[in-house]
Formats: C-alpha cells, structure tokens, sequence
C-alpha cells in the first residue's frame, strides 16, 4: 500500500515512516510537474532504505533475546 501511495502521493510516504521534513521538502518538490517523477523516485527509495532498516534492527533485536 505504502508503495503506491509513494508512486501517486510522494510526500504523504515520508509522514509515515517518520520523517516529516523530508516530507515537506518531497511536497515542494511535487507540486512542479517536473518534480514529480524525482520525487517519486525518491519516495520509493526512502521507502525501501525504510524497510531494510526495520529488518536489521529486528534482526538485531532478535539476536540479543
């Protein structure tokens, strides 16, 4: 779901994983036709590196139990 938000509604993506000012920067960037694709790409990138990180720090967590 995250994924096609971040596709449609970039800047909504970065609210949701905790980082709002990059969401007002996304948001900036969106409102020009052109910045929609870089943003995005970015936003799609951001929630990538989001879920990787959410996967070592289980990983890590787990280890230490």
């Amino acid at each position: 779901m995250r994924l096609l938000l971040a596709i449609v509604l970039p800047f909504i993506v970065f609210f949701t994983i905790g980082r709002p000012i990059a969401g007002i920067i996304c948001f900036v960037l969106q409102i020009t036709i052109i910045g929609w694709l870089p943003a995005a790409i970015w936003a799609v990138y951001s929630l990538g590196q989001y879920k990787t990180d959410k996967k070592i720090e289980k990983a890590l967590t787990g280890s230490r139990n």
